[in-house]
This record gives C-alpha cells, structure tokens and sequence, in this order.
C-alpha cells in the first residue's frame, strides 16, 4: 500500500530521521583498521538507545529471509552489496564498508546508508562510491510532486549504466513511514514516464547500489542475509529517506 503522509507525520519522521544521521556520523567517525563490526553496531545500538529510538533491522524478518536478522546495522564488506551480518570481522586496510542503519521513533522509521573505504583508499573505489553517490543525487532531484516514480528509478540507473556498473535487479528502494518497508518499490534502473505519479506527502527510501564488476546478477550467503557479487567485484550502496512536497524533495535523514 502507497501512504501519503500528512506535513505533522513528514515532521515525526524527520525527527527519526536525524537519529538515523548522527547514529550513522558516529559510526562512521569509528570505523578505522582493526575495529569490528560487531563493535560498530554496538555504537549504532546505543546512540538509538540514547535518543529514545529502536532499532529497525534488529529482528526484523521479512519474506525473503529464512531467520530474523541479528543486527542493528548492515554492514557490508568489499563484495558484499547488502545486508552484511554484523560480527566479529576487524576492518583492514582498503575495505570498502558499507553501512545501513535504520531506526524508529514514535512509530515512525528513518533509513539511510553510506558506503567508505577503510584506511588508504583505490582509486577504483572511490570512483564506484562517488558515482553511487551522484545516483543518489540524481534520484533525490527526479523525486518531485507531478513526476513518475519510474523517472526516480530512470535517474538512478542512468547514471549507473554510464559508468558501467552493475545494477543487482531484485534491489532497491521503498515506501517507508510507519513501516519499514511500504509501497511502492523503487527499482534502481526503470524507464521514466511510469509507475505511480509522485504527490506531496509520499516519502521514499532511495538507495542505490553498484557493482564495479558490471554484472546485474548476485548471491545470497548461506545465512540468507548477505547479498554479494557473483564475480567478487565490490559494491558500494548509499540511501537517504527523502519526502515528496511541494517545495521540492526533503531528505529527513540528515544529522
């Protein structure tokens, strides 16, 4: 189901929104050669905690997954795309990481992920991670009141298939509001023109994600979580919460 939020509901959420920001501003300020990523979610978790805010990844199950997930971050390691499994692996020199962080305040989610290079960086890398960026970028400036939801999903991929990257196909954005995951889904390669017509209210997780080896198609680990390159390529996925209105696109997960 597609919700419209009501401006005081785009307020709530914002506020959810900035724990999502400085929980993600502390983390990644902590993330250096030999910590783990079991510690940074410990960090996530108690800045949550701190601001009144729940975790909303902690426990969380939906359709796909076989169990439900452990952490209160994703956090995803060189050819890891997407919901990496928080655990006892220490960060080396020239990881690429990439962290999603959810949280939930008064009944209302925020959702938003970065992706760095850990200690001396690729060139490779921080040229996926800026074009990642730029897709994010395009996507928030396509996300306005008149327009397609499939000219969001066209902006992303556009700037993705420019660069060569690979686009995972059964990944990508989503409603969010009360829910984690609402209507509609937000693919990151589509054609414009299509899909519901965006209007004030509507608020959107973008998030999209790149594959340096080109490739469209992933595995899943056998923890049923962590969705990685078939090639061994890296990837690097980067999100905001971004609200639809009348005065133009509203990212609510800013610190």
């Amino acid at each position: 189901m597609v919700e419209i939020k009501k401006d005081s509901e785009l307020a709530a959420m914002r506020e959810a929104g900035r724990v999502v920001g400085r929980a993600l501003v502390e983390v990644r300020a902590a993330a250096k050669i030999g910590v783990s990523l079991r510690e940074l979610d410990d960090l996530a978790h108690e800045a949550m905690k701190a601001a009144g805010a729940r975790p909303s990844f902690l426990h969380y199950q939906p359709v796909f997954a076989p169990t439900p997930f452990t952490g209160v971050l994703c956090t995803s390691v060189n050819d890891a795309v997407v919901h990496g499994i928080p655990d006892g692996y220490r960060l080396r020199d020239g990881d690429l990481l990439s962290i999603d962080c959810g949280a939930e305040l008064d009944g209302w989610h925020g959702d938003a992920a970065i992706s760095i290079v850990i200690g001396s960086a690729a060139d490779d890398d921080l040229r996926l991670i800026d074009t990642t960026a730029a897709a994010l970028e395009a996507g928030i400036a396509a996300a306005v009141v008149g327009a397609r939801l499939g000219d969001v999903s066209h902006a992303i991929g556009a700037v993705g298939r420019a660069a060569g990257y690979g686009i995972p196909a059964d990944f990508g954005g989503h409603g969010i509001g009360r829910a984690l995951h609402e209507g509609p889904a937000l693919p990151n390669d589509g054609r414009a023109g299509r899909g519901v017509t965006l209007r004030h209210g509507l608020v959107l997780a973008i998030e999209p994600m790149f594959t340096a080896g080109g490739r469209d198609a992933c595995r899943t680990d056998d923890d049923g979580w962590t969705v990685r390159t078939v090639d061994g390529s890296r990837a690097a996925h980067v999100e905001h919460t971004v609200a639809v209105t009348d005065d133009g696109p509203c990212i609510l997960t800013l610190p």
